[in-house]
């Protein structure tokens, strides 16, 4: 298992390790106590899993506040798509800062997402599959959303304007950042 940093603190770059052969290949996606041995000592409770049809496909970016916070361990299943996370935690020297990594079945990395950042992705390929981890239960009254495209953010999701988003009524209307009256904050 490799583990990479990104410029945001607690947002990592996961790639387990493939072993193939004629046949394909087997990797074992998970381990509580690699993770845990590597410094990640997380109590995952909760596995999702998402299809989006459509190429430009937006989900989020998305949150859960506390006391449900979520920290997340993502992957594709199938297909590609460019995953995001923009750090919500007021007072943090990274407030309203992203990452992106692209993340498919053929580079087998994933994105751990901790609490205090807003997530979301969108699909580069049609038929794609998400998969991810979860520290708490799906509790839809601490749900939270970030614009996905806030000029203020600047997400440079890697499409041109040939593609058209297709996002749900809900995500179409989340707040900018600067309405954003984020539950989290920064903890040195």
């Amino acid at each position: 298992m490799q583990i990479e940093d990104t410029k945001l603190p607690g947002v990592k770059i996961i790639t387990p390790a493939r072993f193939g052969d004629h046949r394909g290949f087997f990797s074992e996606s998970y381990s509580k106590q690699n993770m845990a041995a590597a410094g990640i000592p997380l109590d995952f409770v909760q596995d999702n899993h998402s299809l989006s049809a459509t190429v430009g496909t937006v989900r989020g970016l998305h949150f859960q506040a506390p006391p449900h916070a979520q920290d997340k361990l993502v992957r594709c299943g199938k297909g590609c798509l460019l995953d995001v996370a923009v750090d919500i935690r007021k007072g943090s020297p990274t407030y309203g800062q992203w990452v992106a990594v692209e993340l498919s079945f053929e580079n087998g990395k994933q994105l751990l997402v901790p609490a205090g950042f807003a997530h979301g992705f969108m699909t580069r390929e049609p038929d794609t599959e998400i998969i991810y981890k979860c520290t708490d239960y799906y509790a839809p009254e601490t749900e939270g959303a970030l614009i996905w495209n806030d000029p203020e953010v600047g997400i440079d999701w890697g499409v041109s304007g040939e593609i058209e988003p297709v996002l749900s009524e809900k995500d179409a209307i989340a707040p900018r950042l600067a309405d954003l009256d984020s539950p989290f904050i920064y903890e040195a």
